[in-house]
């Protein structure tokens, strides 16, 4: 047993971690064209507002918080953490529930993946004392993980079409699979921080966090009403793959990484919340007058 939680465990975790992240943008890369995905990009003002919201408005949300709710170190650098990273795959599932433009959404997610490697190596330093780490430190198992599989997808799609096709849904298991491998053993490996984290308010902070973040992305996306649950999904979904590979990379506080763990359970509320607005959207045109 003490062989199993000193070595084997920690070992499958990173493993579900980097499993996660490929298989993440992998079946992005082979569901959708680069063309697909550039497309939604050429509205300057679109991207403009999503890198702002992600990379400036959500990250002063957790300073914000953590000011009005102080927390512990190594909780308040997750959170941070958390913050700073964009573009998680989940967020086309999100909107697919939701009836919103799927294809927007996948444009978002590439353009936030490329604005949490420029960004989380500039944020992470100027708020935590301990992200002492270089910029290519944070970055490099992000291109590794993400935007490798992500290009690689881009590149089998046409090459291999029918194949492609037939690995969306093995990928779409795998990913489920190594998500829920990821939870499970981050808690088991981390539950005497995970038990103590209750009575900290970490738990309040990140309900608090999801739901002002959508809020922030929705009012953001109002600019563009058409896009407006799309943002606000952009914002509050953050990219737990990403905050994952460098909360156990660069750093080597367990409390980081449960901080991150919780927020992702958390974040899972948006999964029956997304469904209710596809829900309440499909009424709404049910309802429409015929023109």
């Amino acid at each position: 047993m003490q062989f199993l939680t000193g070595q084997m465990m920690p070992l499958a975790l990173t493993l579900s971690i980097q499993i996660f992240a490929v298989s993440s943008m992998l079946m992005v890369g082979l569901r959708y064209t680069i063309g697909d995905l550039a497309r939604p990009l050429r509205d300057i003002r679109g991207v403009v507002i999503a890198l702002a919201t992600n990379f400036v408005l959500v990250p002063l949300l957790a300073l914000l918080l953590l000011r009005l709710i102080p927390l512990d170190p190594d909780f308040s650098t997750g959170l941070v953490i958390v913050a700073s990273a964009g573009g998680a795959p989940l967020i086309v599932k999100l909107v697919m529930n939701a009836g919103e433009d799927v294809g927007f959404a996948a444009s978002q997610i590439v353009l936030l993946l490329a604005g949490t490697i420029l960004a989380m190596p500039i944020i992470l330093p100027l708020v935590s004392e301990a992200a002492r780490i270089s910029a290519w430190a944070i970055a490099r198992p992000l291109i590794v993980t993400m935007i490798l599989p992500l290009a690689a997808g881009f590149i089998l799609r046409p090459v291999v079409p029918g194949l492609a096709a037939r690995a969306v849904p093995v990928l779409g298991t795998i990913l489920v699979t190594a998500l829920w491998i990821m939870v499970g053993l981050s808690l088991f490996l981390n539950r005497h921080a995970v038990l103590n984290i209750f009575g900290e308010g970490a738990i309040f902070v990140s309900l608090l966090f999801i739901g002002l973040a959508f809020g922030l992305g929705y009012i953001a996306g109002s600019f563009d009403k058409a896009e407006r649950i799309v943002f606000g999904f952009g914002a509050a979904q953050r990219n737990f793959a990403a905050a994952m590979v460098v909360a156990t990379q660069a750093f080597e506080e367990p409390g980081v990484v449960v901080m991150v763990v919780v927020l992702s359970i958390v974040a899972m509320l948006l999964i029956p919340f997304s469904t209710w607005l596809g829900r309440r959207k499909s009424r709404g045109e049910g309802h429409s007058i015929p023109s």
